[in-house]
């Protein structure tokens, strides 16, 4: 059954056609929710007020956009409330873990090993020193692989603002990065 008839079926009373459609996209919930908050326990906590937060507010769907697009933003807020509560701004451990597997190799000295644990650090280090307004962004395209226009539909915010956001974004890691280097 597709998304609209789900709705449709669920706002008529059916729960079951509900719980279709958080089978359908609990997985990619917790894909956006897990880089967001830093770990499991707490995605899995924004997974479940995602979906509470849809169903109380099902019948403001306006269906001007796809249903998922409409859950993302819901699930983004969620993350981002979830580390307020916590008194935290940001959590790059999962961005780190992603990204910081690229440095692996499968066989690795001694030196090789403690420069790629450096380069992970300066890594963490200057995505947690970003803004929110470049975060967000680059969170949603390099780890959740959205395109700009779902990541402008999520934030709320143009598509033009998305480019230069992940444009400054990409700039401000690349020279916390160059400096940290020149330091050493």
């Amino acid at each position: 059954m597709n998304d609209e008839r789900l709705i449709d079926a669920t706002l008529a009373g059916d729960k079951n056609a509900f719980g279709e459609l958080a089978r359908k996209y609990q997985d990619r919930v917790y894909n956006l929710a897990l880089p967001i908050v830093g770990n499991a326990d707490d995605a899995l906590d924004v997974v479940q007020e995602t979906f509470l937060q849809a169903l109380a507010h099902l019948d403001s769907f306006r269906r001007s956009s796809r249903f998922y697009t409409w859950l993302y933003r819901i699930a983004y807020n969620c993350a981002v409330g979830a580390l307020r509560k916590r008194g935290r701004t940001t959590s790059v451990d999962r961005i780190v873990e992603e990204i910081g597997e690229c440095f692996e190799s499968p066989v690795e000295s001694p030196d090789a090993k403690s420069k790629r644990e450096d380069d992970v650090q300066a890594l963490r280090e200057a995505l947690a020193k970003l803004p929110d307004d470049y975060r967000a962004p680059l969170v949603l395209r390099e780890i959740e692989g959205a395109n700009y226009e779902q990541i402008a539909e999520v934030l709320e915010i143009p598509i033009g603002t998305v480019r230069s956001r992940l444009h400054r974004a990409r700039n401000a890691l690349r020279e916390a990065l160059e400096r940290r280097r020149d330091d050493f």
